[in-house]
């Protein structure tokens, strides 16, 4: 895993073998950070990180100036490794870290968000459900802007709140905004 830009930019942590992620690839995480770049000021906001797996996503946020960032990940060796980074880049409060199952968090938080990137398992059968529970719940802030990851099985171009889809190989990130 390797931390692009910002304050950590150019570390790289070597995640164990055991551990079950499919980490965004460095290709379409730069090129999601470059839109990112262009959309929204990093610095003082807010993030949610659905299914955080190495963390990545969450390092990046803080990296490039996210005040806070809550991430929500079921696996125990998944948030084992991502405490080890945090620890290890010395970042304190500003990441939350969540044990548990997304859509219990979803469904039991009430908290808003600027930013709510999710990468799930690509064959989860709840994934098309996530951009109405974003949404119903009303967990993005005015003007906030909702990231899904997922295979190209998926199409949300008739969702309310779609705005765009961009590919990167098998890797395609669909916009969701409010």
């Amino acid at each position: 895993m390797r931390i692009i830009s910002g304050q950590y930019g150019g570390r790289r942590f070597e995640a164990p073998r055991n551990l079950q992620a499919r980490p965004t690839t460095d290709i379409a995480k730069e090129g999601l950070f470059n839109i990112l770049q262009n959309r929204i000021g990093f610095e003082g906001i807010s993030a949610l990180d659905l299914f955080s797996g190495t963390g990545s996503i969450s390092f990046e946020l803080l990296s490039r100036g996210a005040a806070s960032v809550v991430g929500v990940e079921m696996g125990r060796p998944q948030q084992q490794f991502i405490q080890k980074v945090s620890q290890e880049l010395k970042i304190g409060r500003e990441l939350q870290l969540v044990r548990g199952d997304v859509f219990k968090y979803l469904k039991g938080s009430s908290q808003q968000f600027d930013l709510i990137f999710a990468d799930p398992p690509y064959a989860l059968t709840e994934l098309p459900q996530l951009p109405d529970l974003i949404f119903e719940g009303n967990r993005l802030k005015e003007g906030g802007l909702f990231i899904l990851e997922h295979g190209k099985e998926n199409d949300f171009s008739l969702h309310p709140h779609f705005v765009e889809l961009r590919k990167y190989g098998a890797v395609h990130f669909s916009f969701f905004g409010k």
